[in-house]
């Protein structure tokens, strides 16, 4: 069974977003999305400054089996890339929650209430 920590949101195409101190929020992939992909190899990231739109393709993951687009929960701005990941893509399978892809600063017409809740998410993954 996948982790599905309570204090984050989630997406439909299995992204996690965590609201940061500062307004902005960090988004990585869940648990189920990385045991799904098997050994993560690869990471291509937004660079920052990037504006990004509701639900854009915006990055890409691939691991020893498939690649995966990564999507944008809402509109926003790249303000930051874990380089960190980049570097040791396997950090992701190690601690899908820890690893953090990238972070976005919300458009003010970002609709954060779209997002999913931790039961919400566990009830779609239910469903596959």
């Amino acid at each position: 069974m996948s982790k599905v920590p309570f204090e984050l949101k989630y997406t439909d195409t299995h992204e996690w977003i965590r609201l940061e101190d500062d307004g902005s929020v960090a988004i990585g992939i869940t648990d189920h999305a990385q045991e799904a992909l098997g050994d993560i190899v690869f990471l291509e990231l937004p660079e920052p400054g990037r504006t990004l739109a509701d639900k854009e393709s915006c990055a890409v993951i691939e691991s020893v089996k498939a690649a995966s687009d990564i999507y944008a929960p809402f509109a926003g701005e790249v303000i930051a890339v874990n380089q960190a990941v980049v570097d040791a893509p396997e950090s992701v399978n190690a601690d899908a929650y820890a690893a953090w892809l990238f972070k976005l600063r919300p458009a003010a017409d970002a609709d954060m209430a779209a997002l999913l809740d931790a039961a919400a998410y566990q009830s779609a993954l239910a469903e596959e």
